[in-house]
C-alpha cells in the first residue's frame, strides 16, 4: 500500500530564517570599515593612527580611538537596521493588497448577506496573513456547512478550531528576529557602558601617570573611547526600541483583524443554521 502525501500550508509571510548569517556579514562589515576607513592612517597626525591624533574636525578617526568594543557596537547597530528592513519587507507581504480596515468591513458585510463567493473573493484580492487565515476559515465553513454528521456545536468548534491552527501558523513568521531586535536593545546599550567604563578607565590612568602631570594624548584617547562607546550604545539602544515597538504593534494590528473577522464568520455561522 502507497503512503499518502499530505501537503502542509504555508505562512504567507517572507523574510529570513537563518539570522545568524545577518549577524556575520554585519559583523564583518563592522570590522572593514572600522579598520580600513575610520583607521585610515591619512585621518591621523603623522599618518599613525595607534599613536597620533586624529586630525581637526575628523570624526571617523575620533571613532577609530575607540577602541575595539565599537565594532562590536556597530555590528549590533547594523543588526538592528538590516533586520528592521528585513521586518518592513516581511510585514508589507503580511499586509498584502490595499487597505487592512476595509478589507475586515468587506469581509464583514458579505458574511452578513450569507455570501461566502463574495467573501473569498476578497480573499484572493487582499492575500496577506489576515486574508490566508480567514480563506482558510471560509473553506472550512463550506466544509461543515455541506457535513450533515456533524452537530450545530461540532460545527462551530471546528470553524473556531481551523481559525487558531492558521492564526497559529502565520504568529511565528511575523515574529521572526524580533526577539534578536530586542535583544540588541539591551546588549547595546551594555557593551556601550563597558566601552564607556574602559574609556574612563583610561583616562584616570593618565591622570595618575607620571610625576602628577597627565598624559594629555593617553587622556584625550580615553575621554574619546568614553565619549564614542557611549553615543554608539544608545543610538543602538534607542534605534532597537523604536524598531521593536514598530513591529511589535503592526503584529497587533494585524492580530486584531484576524480576531474580529473570526469572530465573524463564526457569529455568521450561528445566525444562517
Amino acid at each position: 500500500m502507497g503512503t499518502k502525501k499530505v501537503a502542509t500550508r504555508k505562512s504567507s509571510t517572507i523574510g529570513i530564517k537563518s539570522p545568524i548569517w545577518v549577524i556575520l556579514v554585519c559583523a564583518i562589515a563592522a570590522i572593514c570599515f572600522f579598520n580600513f576607513v575610520c583607521g585610515d592612517p591619512a585621518r591621523f597626525s603623522e599618518g599613525d593612527r595607534v599613536n597620533g591624533h586624529p586630525l581637526n574636525g575628523d570624526l571617523l578617526a575620533t571613532v577609530y580611538k575607540g577602541g575595539f568594543i565599537v565594532p562590536i557596537l556597530m555590528t549590533c547597530l547594523l543588526t538592528v537596521i538590516v533586520l528592521s528592513v528585513e521586518r518592513f519587507i516581511a510585514m508589507w507581504s503580511a499586509n498584502g493588497k490595499g487597505n487592512t480596515t476595509t478589507f475586515v468591513a468587506n469581509v464583514k458585510a458579505a458574511l452578513e448577506n450569507n455570501d461566502l463567493a463574495a467573501a473569498k473573493k476578497f480573499c484572493a484580492q487582499k492575500k496577506g496573513v489576515v486574508a490566508s487565515v480567514v480563506a482558510s476559515a471560509l473553506i472550512k465553513y463550506e466544509q461543515v456547512e455541506a457535513d450533515d454528521t456533524l452537530t450545530k456545536e461540532k460545527k462551530v468548534e471546528a470553524i473556531q478550531k481551523q481559525l487558531e491552527e492558521a492564526t497559529a501558523l502565520e504568529m511565528p513568521a511575523l515574529q521572526q528576529n524580533l526577539p534578536i531586535v530586542a535583544t540588541m536593545t539591551t546588549l547595546g546599550t551594555l557593551v556601550g557602558l563597558l566601552g564607556t567604563v574602559m574609556g574612563m578607565i583610561k583616562s584616570f590612568s593618565a591622570l595618575a601617570s607620571g610625576d602628577g602631570a597627565a598624559d594629555s594624548q593617553a587622556l584625550s584617547t580615553g575621554i574619546s573611547e568614553a565619549l564614542v562607546n557611549t553615543a554608539t550604545g544608545i543610538a543602538t539602544g534607542a534605534f532597537a526600541v523604536i524598531s521593536y515597538n514598530y513591529y511589535s504593534n503592526k503584529i497587533d494590528n494585524i492580530t486584531y483583524a484576524i480576531d474580529e473577522i473570526g469572530f465573524c464568520i463564526v457569529n455568521a455561522f450561528n445566525k444562517t443554521h
